[in-house]
């Protein structure tokens, strides 16, 4: 009998700087293993293999037709810019390559729902590269606001992702670019917030989103920082998250609920990669005539084995392994909820264009 290959083969469509990361990723997974990185040109893969210091075995390819036509890959991630998100995702789910998808997904949930219906089609596993999912310390998160005795229920939620970049991002990023990345700010930082909402939401879906009027925008159109509002209106909660390029660093999330509430200022890079935390309390109350409070807020440090984004790749090789092993069908949840946010995102950039509220 064959041996069963036991780590997961990727190859990577495009030498983003994010890719940086994510190749450590994949060396520190124990189940993965980098085999091939591509480019447009063959000279500047050449040059990221060695800034990297990644060995003489990863293959170096100057077009992304050949890492997906390379029999030895399994999975491809992909960091182009959104705009090229349709067209290669598709082709990689058609030559069976299973995908991880750089965040914003899409233009769209129209282009997206075509990515996921090919990757469905073709049985091969998506994911998007949220890498906060992933920590241990989110699940943590959710154990408690999912107990209802020490929480209640959801009422108000407050997440920002902003940071202030050097003036050569305005210039010569794509996400800067109408062409290329036409989200901006909302499409990379707000992702992030619009993601965080609906996971404390169970990811429903918001009844109306509604961005507050001050929005700015770069000269190519592209939005630079922006405010929205959601609304669920069965349950009664709000929600509002700011995303930007224009102001200081902020990866914070605040979730309130009728009996508690928790805050983390660190959801999307841990301060630390061991470990993070969270803060929380649940019966807080004032005490006699008001002058202070019953008690402090409590911290939860939670250890995490591997950095998050080495953490993501193992679950995405781990579900990858069980279809190719095993004939497990790909995992639909991580699809699931990308589109959710896809849809808000959508949503968002509607209500920004035409300065209405949006029903979902």
């Amino acid at each position: 009998m064959a041996d069963v290959k036991t780590q997961v083969s990727f190859g990577i469509l495009g030498c983003a700087e994010i890719a940086r990361k994510v190749c450590r990723a994949i060396n520190l997974s124990p189940n993965s293993i980098l085999h091939a990185i591509s480019s447009r040109s063959i000279e500047k893969a050449k040059q990221f293999v060695v800034k990297n210091s990644l060995p003489e075995s990863v293959k170096v390819y100057g077009s992304y037709e050949e890492v997906l036509d390379d029999p030895f890959v399994d999975a491809v991630y992909v960091p182009l810019p959104t705009s090229l998100h349709l067209k290669w995702a598709v082709l990689a789910a058609e030559k069976k390559k299973h995908v991880l998808l750089e965040k914003p997904t899409a233009l769209n949930v129209g282009e997206l729902d075509r990515i996921l219906d090919a990757c469905e089609s073709n049985g091969v596993q998506f994911m998007d590269g949220s890498m906060w999912y992933h920590h241990p310390r989110t699940a943590k998160m959710k154990e408690f606001v999912s107990d209802t005795k020490l929480f209640g229920q959801v009422k108000t939620i407050y997440s920002s992702s902003s940071f202030f970049p050097p003036q050569e991002f305005f210039e010569n990023n794509i996400r800067t670019k109408a062409d290329l990345d036409g989200f901006g700010a909302l499409g990379d930082a707000g992702w992030y917030c619009i993601g965080a909402i609906l996971w404390a939401m169970n990811y429903k879906l918001p009844t109306t989103v509604t961005a507050l009027p001050a929005t700015t925008h770069n000269s190519n159109g592209v939005i630079m920082s922006t405010t929205a509002a959601l609304h669920w209106e069965q349950e009664g909660t709000t929600a509002t998250f700011y995303c930007s390029f224009l102001s200081h660093e902020t990866m914070d999330v605040s979730v309130l609920g009728s009996k508690g509430s928790f805050h983390v200022e660190d959801l999307i890079i841990p301060y630390e990669e061991s470990s993070a935390s969270f803060s929380f309390t649940s019966g807080a109350a004032f005490v006699d005539l008001h002058i202070g409070w019953n008690m402090k807020e409590q911290e939860v440090q939670v250890q995490n084995e591997l950095p998050q984004e080495a953490l993501m790749i193992k679950e995405f090789s781990r579900l990858v392994k069980g279809i190719k092993d095993f004939k497990i069908r790909p995992d639909k949840m991580w699809g699931d909820i990308s589109r959710t946010s896809q849809v808000v995102l959508d949503a968002v950039k509607s209500s920004v264009d035409s300065g209405k509220m949006v029903y979902i």
